[in-house]
């Protein structure tokens, strides 16, 4: 079974995790892009989309979603989203889409994370997909020496600024034993705006896709 079958099984399958009527929160990436294509069916039945990223808020509304601002929100019951990689615990590394910033925020004020991904997603240990972190411009050079002396290796992703007008550095190199301690280090050096670790708020539920079909998974 191809990957954009099983990412589009998971979206499928995300929605019946929506809650008539309230705001959905919606992530960024190829994954979560099918789950806009599915919402789009049943747009006439929730109220509107807080989209994690400029380009989540393009595809909403040219499926005639409409787009509320964080601010003008008072709840968002559930939150659905993709990841680069995602343990048994449920945490995760996102931001391969630059969005991990905007994504950790909306996760944190929803009620509900829902991740969906495709079965390569679910790895034992986190760390072999780069670390995103989104870091100030003025304080590259800081953020570069400090993620090294910790045993990353970090390298600016070229060509790119985010939607908040900042870098990101993917920190290669480290094997992620305690994901909560290394999300809370990272983001105490200054000029780091966050780093793409969701330990702190893992998922909820994870809608995994594999050839036997949607495994639904919870935290161990």
């Amino acid at each position: 079974m191809i990957q954009d079958e099983l990412k589009r099984n998971v979206a499928r399958a995300a929605i019946a995790h929506i809650v008539a009527g309230e705001i959905v929160g919606v992530g960024t990436g190829s994954t979560a892009n099918f789950f806009i294509d599915e919402l789009a069916a049943i747009r006439h039945l929730i109220r509107g989309a807080v989209a994690s990223s400029e380009g989540t808020r393009r595809r909403l509304e040219g499926h005639g979603i409409a787009v509320l601002d964080l601010n003008e929100v008072e709840r968002i019951p559930v939150y659905v989203d993709g990841a680069d990689e995602i343990n048994a615990a449920l945490q995760m590394i996102k931001g391969g889409g630059g969005a991990l910033t905007r994504e950790k925020i909306v996760a944190a004020v929803s009620g509900k994370f829902v991740c969906i991904a495709d079965g390569s997603k679910l790895v034992p240990t986190l760390g072999h997909f780069p670390l995103p972190v989104e870091v100030i411009p003025m304080a590259l050079g800081h953020v570069r020496r400090e993620l090294t002396a910790i045993g990353g290796r970090p390298e600016l992703r070229g060509d790119f600024v985010t939607d908040n007008g900042n870098l990101i550095v993917d920190v290669r190199g480290l094997e992620i034993t305690d994901a909560i301690a290394l999300e809370t280090r990272l983001n105490q050096i200054v000029g780091v705006v966050t780093n793409g670790l969701f330990a702190h708020r893992p998922a909820d539920v994870c809608l995994l896709g594999t050839a036997d079909g949607v495994q639904t998974l919870t935290a161990k």
